[in-house]
């Protein structure tokens, strides 16, 4: 006879081998379980961000409380969230609520690989340390979703299955989100994120992002591509520009409707027997989406200041005003910070950074047999708490 305990885990992850797509999430609130061990503070030492609260005239929620992800007053905001690139999350973060005239009506959807090395629950509370009244649930996704679509790219990070997580965006967030917008973790907000909510898309568009049609766009993809007359075809009846898939405003309503995400798989699947293309991620948006994008004003994506992915070399501001820092390419801000070789634009993103070094260890409570908690230290390790993830959200 199976303990309680034991025998609700197995009995949550039969119900998630039999109906998966009712498993990819897992909520936000904490436990009150004193008997298994609780994480109380973290490897990575972020402090505590300012308590940022409603303007004047900001929507007010149904009931006057915000609750789950339903409320027409929300603004939704999807990023990724995993061990790597924590750092840059999290200023991410802090620089939407710094500058939000209506912060507490933001909701933020966090995707967070199934076997990362901090495990979706552990950076579930970690986000809550940081941002105790944030309105955030942070959903799993699961690596064999897309591991077997992705071929190999020009660079090994391209090839992360996180990368893909914003194609499956319409399956993973509730139904009930309408729109959503997709932003990077290496980004900064300096403007109010509900300008860019605002954005109104054509009756036929289903993304909304900043276009750029001077850039090069043969060169995303290889000869192949391009001197086969079938597939050099998709662009022949479209304009297509080059948009960078780190900040979207994604119609939910119309990517379920439309199909989307199997479209994006196909092109995936081509590219498995075809080489059609050696970019990660980007190439199959551009070639769904392509010539077929609501433009938005390029101040909400000053892209490439990672600088240039061959040479590092720094690189400025496009001309015009600027909404939204975007750190894409190679060098990170954070990187380059601590190893003192930052550059000029570098200083932008130091603001929002909330993360404050020490030794690499954390504390942990266990439930001692007397009744009474023992702090214990331990070293950062790989561990994965998937099981208590999945069972969590359907207890």
């Amino acid at each position: 006879m199976l303990p309680l305990r034991l025998t609700v885990v197995v009995s949550s992850l039969f119900f998630c081998c039999l109906f998966q797509p009712f498993c990819l999430g897992i909520r936000s609130f904490p436990t009150t379980d004193t008997t298994t061990t609780v994480v109380t503070t973290n490897p990575f030492h972020f402090s505590e961000a300012p308590d940022y609260r409603n303007g004047a005239g900001c929507p007010i929620p149904e009931n006057n409380n915000i609750k789950g992800s339903c409320d027409p007053s929300l603004v939704h905001i999807a990023m990724t969230l995993d061990s790597g690139y924590l750092r840059g999350s999290i200023a991410a973060v802090h620089s939407v609520l710094r500058h939000s005239s209506c912060p507490e009506n933001v909701f933020f959807h966090f995707i967070s690989a199934e076997f990362d090395p901090a495990s979706p629950r552990v950076l579930t509370r970690l986000v809550r340390s940081i941002f105790p009244s944030l309105n955030f649930k942070v959903y799993i996704f699961r690596e064999d979703t897309v591991i077997n679509l992705i071929s190999s790219s020009i660079r090994l990070a391209l090839e992360n299955p996180l990368n893909y997580a914003r194609n499956y965006l319409g399956d993973m967030l509730d139904s009930c989100v309408e729109r959503v917008i997709y932003l990077d973790s290496d980004i900064v907000v300096v403007d109010d994120i509900f300008k860019l909510w605002s954005v109104k898309m054509g009756s036929e568009k289903v993304i909304g992002a900043p276009e750029y049609c001077h850039a090069n766009f043969t060169k995303y993809f290889t000869d192949e591509f391009w001197v086969d007359p079938l597939l050099s075809k998709v662009f022949g009846t479209r304009k297509a520009c080059y948009f960078n898939t780190g900040v979207m405003v994604m119609d939910l309503v119309k990517w379920r409707k439309g199909g989307y995400r199997r479209k994006i798989e196909n092109w995936m699947e081509l590219q498995k027997k075809k080489r059609i293309y050696e970019l990660g991620s980007l190439p199959p948006f551009l070639l769904v989406f392509g010539g077929n994008v609501e433009a938005i004003d390029h101040r909400w994506n000053q892209h490439g200041l990672g600088g240039d992915n061959l040479n590092g070399v720094c690189r400025s501001l496009h001309p015009g005003p600027v909404s939204l820092l975007h750190w894409s390419g190679k060098g990170k801000p954070w990187v380059r910070l601590d190893e003192k070789k930052a550059c000029p634009l570098d200083s932008l993103w130091e603001p929002y950074d909330l993360y404050k070094p020490r030794n690499n260890h954390f504390m942990v409570h266990h439930g001692g047999g007397d009744g009474k908690n023992q702090e214990i230290d331990q070293p950062w390790s790989f561990s994965s708490s998937i099981l208590v993830g999945y069972a969590h959200d359907l207890l």
